[in-house]
C-alpha cells in the first residue's frame, strides 16, 4: 500500500512539473508550424517588459531551445542590436519597417559598423527597419563602409523588413537566408557577401543621387571556389532608384548572382555588370533571366554575362536553394 501511494505520489510531483515546464514554454503546432506564445514585449514608453531591444535580447538564457517572439512596438529605436551566436530561436517582430526603426552610426571599420548583427541560427524578423545613418543624405560625411546588418546566422528569414544605408548596407555575410518583401537601400555594394540567399519581391532602391556622376554597384558577392554552395538569388524583384548603377562586381573569384523575372527601371547600367581588380571573368556566374522594363535591354550587356540553360536556373530559383530540409516552411509564423 505505501508503495503504490509512494509511486503514485511521484507520479503525481512529475506530471506536476512537467506542466509547469510545459506552461513555460508552450507551443502551438498548425500545419506543421511550431507557433511560440512566449512573448516579450519592447516598448519605448515604458508600457512592456523591457524599453529597449538589446535588454530584451539579452534577458533569453544562453543555448535557448525556444522559439520566442520579441514585439517591439512601433518607434525609433536609436540603439545597435545583436543577436549573439548562443541564442537561436528568436523572432524579432516590430508593427511594419516605415514604424519600427533600429539607427545607429558606427563606421570607424566594417566589422564593427553594423546597426543590427544577427549571429544566432534560426532566427526570423518581421516588419521592421535597420539604418545606418551615417552616410544618410545631407549628412556631408565622406562615404565608407557602414553597414546597416550583417546575417550570419544559417537558416534565417526576413518579411517586410527594411535595410537603409549608402555602402555596404546588407552584409549578407555567410549561411542561409531568405527576403521576402524587403526594402534595401544603397549606392555601392549595398548587397554584399557570401550569403546563399534568396531575395523575393524585394524593392532594391539604388540611392544613386549620393555618388554625382559615378555610377553605383548593387551587389558584390563573395564565393571562393567553384564548390560553394552560395549566392544570390533575386526573385520578382524590382530595382529603380536614382543616378545608375551596375547590377554588380565581384568581392571573391567565384562570385554568383542571377536577377530572376525582375523588373528593372532605366538605372540599370546597359553593361549590367563590371569586373573590377583582377578577377578573371570566366570563373563569374553573373546572369539574368526573364527580367523586364526598360533597363532590361541585354544588347548591350558584357559579353562574360553567363546564359544559364533552364534546369539551372530552376535549381537556383526554387526554395531547395537555400532549404532542401524543410527549415524555411516550419518556421514560426
Amino acid at each position: 500500500m505505501f508503495r503504490r501511494f509512494y509511486s503514485l505520489a511521484c507520479l503525481t510531483f512529475l506530471l506536476g512539473f512537467g506542466l509547469q515546464l510545459a506552461e513555460a514554454q508552450t507551443f502551438r503546432r498548425n500545419s506543421d508550424k511550431i507557433k511560440p506564445s512566449q512573448k516579450i514585449t519592447v516598448d519605448q514608453s515604458g508600457h512592456g517588459n523591457f524599453s529597449t531591444i538589446q535588454s530584451a535580447i539579452d534577458s533569453i538564457p544562453s543555448n535557448n531551445k525556444f522559439w520566442v517572439v520579441i514585439r517591439v512596438k512601433a518607434g525609433t529605436y536609436r540603439e545597435k542590436v545583436k543577436i549573439p551566436y548562443d541564442k537561436p530561436y528568436i523572432i524579432l517582430k516590430g508593427e511594419g519597417k516605415r514604424k519600427t526603426n533600429v539607427v545607429w552610426d558606427d563606421h570607424e571599420n566594417l566589422a564593427q559598423s553594423p546597426t543590427f548583427s544577427s549571429m544566432a541560427d534560426n532566427t526570423v524578423v518581421k516588419s521592421m527597419s535597420f539604418r545606418n545613418s551615417y552616410n544618410d543624405p545631407n549628412s556631408k560625411n565622406r562615404i565608407i563602409a557602414a553597414a546597416a546588418a550583417m546575417i550570419t546566422g544559417d537558416k534565417s528569414s526576413f518579411y517586410r523588413c527594411g535595410f537603409f544605408g549608402l555602402q555596404d548596407t546588407l552584409w549578407d555575410d555567410q549561411g542561409r537566408h531568405y527576403y521576402e518583401r524587403c526594402t534595401i537601400q544603397g549606392a555601392v555594394d549595398f548587397i554584399f557577401g557570401a550569403g546563399q540567399s534568396i531575395f523575393e519581391r524585394c524593392s532594391i532602391s539604388v540611392n544613386g543621387n549620393e555618388l554625382g556622376s559615378l555610377a553605383g554597384f548593387i551587389t558584390a558577392q563573395g564565393r571562393t571556389n567553384p564548390n560553394d554552395g552560395n549566392g544570390f538569388v533575386f526573385k520578382d524583384c524590382h530595382v529603380f532608384g536614382t543616378g545608375s548603377a551596375y547590377l554588380g562586381r565581384p568581392w571573391r573569384d567565384y562570385a554568383r548572382v542571377l536577377f530572376y523575372k525582375s523588373n528593372f527601371s532605366s538605372i540599370v547600367q546597359p553593361e549590367g555588370w563590371e569586373v573590377t581588380h583582377n578577377f578573371d571573368e570566366n570563373k563569374l556566374t553573373f546572369a539574368e533571366y526573364g527580367c523586364f522594363g526598360p533597363g532590361a535591354d541585354t544588347s548591350k550587356r558584357v559579353k562574360w554575362e553567363k546564359k544559364l540553360d533552364v534546369k539551372t536556373v530552376e535549381k537556383l530559383t526554387d526554395i531547395s536553394f537555400i532549404d532542401s530540409e524543410g527549415w524555411l516552411q516550419k518556421q514560426p509564423h
